[in-house]
């Protein structure tokens, strides 16, 4: 059995156990909609890995909004 990471998530990891995630950037209008509609349910995940691959400080603001403060 092997198990496989890749190096955002292996990075991603490594500043948030060592406390140094930045926050992500301001959305533009058409980004705070995507995410909206993501958060919502409309959109689904296959489209919208496409998105975060297009626009990867999405996948931050969804990890923003889903976690406890």
């Amino acid at each position: 059995m092997s198990i496989h990471f890749t190096v955002s998530d292996l990075a991603r990891n490594l500043f948030h156990s060592l406390g140094h995630e930045r926050a992500p950037r301001p959305l533009n209008p058409e980004e705070s909609l995507l995410l909206e509609c993501y958060l919502a349910g409309q959109i689904p995940e296959s489209a919208w890995s496409d998105y975060v691959f297009e626009t990867p400080e999405l996948a931050r603001h969804v990890e923003a909004r889903r976690s406890p403060h």
